[in-house]
């Protein structure tokens, strides 16, 4: 233990001081690297899919479920849109050096408020490889160092990936350890890393429930939870009935594996007849498995009978749980008691209904006439994302790259002293 600890000290230690060389560069120096970055990606293709290739063998001889697999699976559109990915976050504004305000003191004291990077932030996290260009490309741009601690499923991808950013660096003569893979899959790796207050600014942890419960209970820096998404679909009495299908549907089919997925519908009573059965029939063709009550039992064939786990669990799986309600206050009160403060959506004609379950549904995210699939970072405009927090402290929702700075507080004088 003493060995390992010795060892992931001087990993800290190196991607720390290379963040102090990255708090120095112009964001036009990021930008050009960030796009170099894209170039190597799109060049490494197959180089990174013949490394997934075997992460996936590995995989379905650990007999993963095929969400996982899909989550873990990259092809060469995927590999593309990671790259398209560095590029958008390479365009966008320099979140490091902001002047958010600024004020004049009576005794002459100039003082302004100015954003900084937070220095190194550890990202630990499972399955999905694209996470490690996502996560490398937007803490370069904030100016941290990262270290990247991803899952055994994906060694093979993330090491691939994190190359290219590694290649890329070393060219341009900056610290290869500003973006720094952690191969080193003993498990106390975490825990020992969490406790680095001294060195680590931030750890931000992606993946499973316990995964999540470690570190916070381990950790003795600060922690933005990325924690599971129990995300709901609320149909209103008022909906559009094709709407709604279509919106339920993509919500739960488009990418069954994934945190931003709908987990729970929840219907009003008074338009439940009309609205189940085509819906049973449009989630049968997508080959997806309800567990209702006893009403939504009645209309969709073949439902189960749901349970009191149903609503507590997120399946990551074309899984679908569909409670019918008796009007908006019942579902606001089943999300409160059951939902992730992830993300949820209300499909209504109603404006009033709609700000209604807007201002009650206390959620990171929370749409309205739209699928809870659009969480996310990119399609937010934010390039990319760090992960989804729903913390309500320092960030919260999809993180960007404003997430990723603090501020100090510059004072300019002229030989004020304090009386």
């Amino acid at each position: 233990m003493t060995r390992l600890l010795e060892r992931l000290t001087r990993m800290a230690e190196r991607a720390r001081n290379a963040s102090r060389v990255l708090s120095e560069l112009s964001s036009a120096q990021k930008s050009e690297i960030l796009n170099e970055v894209a170039t190597a990606m799109e060049l490494a293709e197959k180089k990174i899919l013949l490394a997934n290739a075997k992460d996936l063998k590995t995989a379905r001889q650990m007999k993963l479920s095929e969400a996982a697999i899909d989550r873990l699976t990259l092809n060469s559109s995927r590999v593309q849109a990671m790259a398209k990915s560095v590029r958008d976050v390479a365009r966008l504004q320099d979140p490091v050096g902001r002047v958010t305000s600024e004020w004049k003191r009576p005794n002459g004291l100039q003082i302004s408020k100015v954003t900084v990077p937070l220095g190194l932030i550890l990202i630990i996290y499972e399955s999905r490889p694209n996470v490690t260009s996502e996560c490398a490309s937007l803490c370069f741009k904030s100016g941290n160092s990262v270290l990247l601690r991803g899952g055994r499923e994906a060694l093979h991808s993330n090491q691939a990936i994190s190359d290219v950013y590694t290649s890329v660096l070393k060219k341009k003569g900056l610290p290869v350890e500003a973006v720094t893979f952690v191969s080193i899959l003993d498990r106390h790796a975490i825990d020992l890393f969490l406790k680095m207050d001294k060195l680590i600014n931030l750890a931000i942890p992606r993946g499973g429930e316990a995964l999540i419960r470690r570190v916070v209970k381990n950790a003795r820096i600060p922690v933005v939870k990325h924690d599971k998404g129990i995300c709901h679909v609320y149909v209103d009495q008022k909906a559009d009935i094709g709407k709604a299908i279509r919106i339920s549907v993509n919500a739960k089919c488009q990418r069954t594996g994934v945190c931003n997925a709908m987990e729970t519908l929840l219907v009003h009573q008074k338009i439940a007849s009309q609205f189940l059965i085509p819906l049973g029939r449009a989630l049968s063709e997508k080959g997806c498995e309800v567990r209702g009550d006893q009403t939504v039992r009645k209309f969709i064939s073949g439902a189960k009978k749901a349970t009191e786990e149903d609503w507590k669990t997120e399946y990551l799986d074309n899984i679908l749980s569909i409670k019918v309600v008796e009007n908006l206050e019942e579902a606001v009160k089943h999300i409160q008691t059951y939902g992730s403060s992830h993300t949820d959506a209300i499909v209504t004609e109603d404006g009033k209904a709609a700000n209604q379950f807007v201002a009650q549904v206390d959620s990171s995210s929370v749409m309205v006439n739209a699928s809870t699939r659009f969480s996310d970072g990119n399609e937010y405009g934010f390039g990319a994302e760090i992960g989804i927090s729903t913390d309500k402290i320092h960030a919260r929702g999809p993180m960007g790259l404003d997430g990723l700075v603090s501020y100090k507080y510059v004072v300019r004088g002229d030989g004020q002293i304090r009386a």
